[in-house]
């Protein structure tokens, strides 16, 4: 992002394992997020994590891996800039208030506890192949689209 200001922070949030298809809708969540000027928070695994980072570098945007580990050995090869907590599952918390907004990309257990921490700080959340809360996470069917939606709801 040479030359550009960010001009926030968009979450992504998903499994640390997925299938090649949530891998390429990952990714371009991730393009799409640098595309709009956008630095990436996650998780900094792999899966879903690494899916989005991958893209973002590809867009050439900035990316921000929040590990629950202890150790900066275990974040993705994508991440730029990583932040080892030690804090388990307790590090979601901070991938939520890290964010200005986020993409929850299918996911299991973990991702329904960041996608409640949304809801519950109020923060913009887009969902793709995701858990189903009665319509409270609008639902995107792919990346360009779940970004539009945010960048809506950030104005």
């Amino acid at each position: 992002m040479e030359g550009r200001l960010v001009k926030g922070q968009i979450g992504v949030i998903g499994g640390a394992e997925c299938s090649p298809e949530i891998y390429e809708i990952a990714r371009e969540v991730g393009r799409e997020i640098a595309k709009n000027g956008f630095s990436l928070v996650c998780g900094g695994l792999g899966g879903v994590m690494e899916a989005a980072c991958r893209g973002a570098k590809e867009g050439g945007g900035i990316t921000i891996g929040i590990l629950p580990t202890d150790n900066k050995r275990d974040a993705n090869p994508y991440v730029d800039l990583i932040i080892p907590t030690g804090l388990s599952h307790a590090r979601n918390v901070l991938v939520v208030h890290a964010s200005d907004a986020l993409v929850a990309v299918d996911g299991e257990a973990g991702t329904l506890s960041e996608i409640a921490i949304a809801l519950k700080v109020r923060k913009p959340i887009v969902g793709i192949r995701t858990w189903e809360l009665d319509g409270r996470v609008p639902l995107a069917k792919g990346g360009r689209e779940s970004v539009a939606m945010l960048m809506d709801m950030l104005r």
